[in-house]
């Protein structure tokens, strides 16, 4: 095992803070967790498509054994069990520090089709199939409409989640609010709720980029360092509410574009995700480890993104959306549709499998 010297790896020891390794990669986890006490890991359509790439020579195998033991299943189904068994692969790696820390970490985040996001019931079965894999999976679910009725519902039935797609402030009370009422209603029938680990994401990155592409589209002039620090203030401003009012889990920061989205972050109990070649450029980085999650952004800086969009005014106050508005909001929109074209991405490298392409 390597020596664990690294950044990430003092920030694990001298804060709250934690590390969740943002790809199923065997061999990025098992750096992360030996090099930086990654205590997580990530699995959606994009990083699929990346590991495979990165681990073609295993899993160029493998597939065809997967269509043979599927003799019925559509490229799509292949798709998913393939997806299926890089979250247990890589589960497994993760499986010894969940049982160190009782279900708060140690999980591997496994994402719902994207697809789905407007069918609650849909969200559920998938979840419910998704959460029997292995007993240290988390849920990724989609913070839309229908996201959130799924959250309270599989909350209920024991299972820790994830809230994905999801960039504001009103997102994550939501998800935080229907978490609590699915650990209300299990408390209420005296079920255990002692090992469950769920956490809200927030996709800073996302946020930044959106307004970039506002400024871009409606020629707003703004200072360019400021729009660094629209996913930060949200962040941190959600984190304080979520001490203040006692919600049972955690904020998770992903979608990294720079130090800011872990940097801004350390000290707060709070996961930060990042990919792994991210990981890297911090633990080369000149970055002290010292609690910042404490420390307010400018107000100047938020004065002016709040005056300039209405999309940061309405990710940062509370109430700025409601759940009906989320599928809506430029962020989701931009989101679910890369993960769908993940998946058709996916099914179509199954097809060149499946059906290879005889003019070849």
């Amino acid at each position: 095992m390597m020596e664990k010297r690294s950044l990430l790896y003092e920030m694990s020891q001298k804060t709250p803070t934690v590390l969740w390794n943002d790809s199923s990669s065997i061999q990025e986890l098992t750096n992360s967790i030996e090099i930086n006490n990654a205590v997580g890991a990530t699995c959606n359509p994009v990083i699929v498509l990346s590991v495979l790439k990165k681990e073609w020579e295993t899993w160029k195998g493998r597939i065809p054994q997967i269509i043979k033991e599927m003799p019925t299943a559509s490229e799509d189904q292949i798709g998913w069990r393939v997806i299926e068994e890089m979250s247990q692969n890589a589960s497994k790696l993760l499986l010894p520090i969940f049982e160190r820390d009782k279900g708060r970490n140690g999980r591997l985040s496994i994402q719902t089709n994207p697809k789905l996001y407007r069918d609650a019931k849909a969200i559920i079965e998938q979840a419910e199939r998704f959460n029997a894999l292995a007993p240290n999976m988390i849920v990724k679910i989609p913070a839309t409409a229908a996201g959130i009725e799924a959250i309270e519902e599989v909350t209920y039935r024991g299972i820790s989640i994830n809230a994905t797609v999801s960039f504001a402030l009103p997102q994550a009370i939501a998800v935080a609010e229907a978490f609590e009422r699915g650990l209300a209603r299990r408390e209420k029938e005296k079920k255990d709720i002692s090992t469950m680990g769920s956490v809200c994401t927030l996709m800073v990155g996302r946020l930044d980029d959106w307004l970039k592409v506002v400024a871009e589209k409606q020629g707003i002039t703004v200072n360019p360092w400021i729009l660094d620090w629209a996913g930060v203030a949200v962040m941190k401003k959600t984190y304080k509410i979520y001490q203040q009012r006692g919600y049972r889990l955690r904020l998770l920061s992903a979608a990294f574009r720079n130090h800011l989205h872990w940097s801004e972050f350390i000290g707060g109990d709070v996961v930060i995700s990042p990919p792994y070649e991210w990981q890297v450029k911090y633990n080369a980085s000149d970055v002290t480890i010292e609690n910042r999650m404490a420390t307010e952004v400018d107000p100047v800086i938020v004065d002016e993104l709040d005056r300039k969009f209405v999309d940061f005014h309405r990710s940062y106050i509370e109430g700025g959306m409601t759940n009906a508005e989320f599928n809506d909001y430029g962020p989701t929109r931009r989101t679910l549709r890369q993960f769908s074209k993940a998946i058709e991405d996916l099914s179509a490298l199954m097809r060149d499998t499946l059906i290879p392409n005889p003019d070849l």
